[in-house]
């Protein structure tokens, strides 16, 4: 089975997330993303895991997933509408 999608790396910038995906770096604003992760602290933001197959992310502290395809249409949505 192959992997989905390969996550290179997710940082957190103030309000943004900055994801790195399939060689690309998005960067998304968390109160678009997850009521969650911007109301997280900078510690709970940390502790996430990526699920193997490159679909999703979780945070455990938090109870929250998401999608890398959701995320990805989030970006995609997000800065090419202007």
């Amino acid at each position: 089975m192959s992997k989905q999608h390969e996550v290179e790396s997710l940082d957190f910038e103030q309000d943004w997330m900055a994801l790195k995906v399939d060689g690309q770096v998005y960067r998304l604003p968390l109160a678009q993303v997850s009521e969650r992760l911007a109301n997280a602290t900078e510690a709970d933001r940390k502790i996430y895991r990526i699920a193997p197959s490159g679909y999703g992310i979780h945070w455990t502290t938090l109870d929250e997933d998401l999608s890398i395809n959701g995320l990805l249409k989030l970006a995609t949505v997000r800065f090419h509408a202007s």
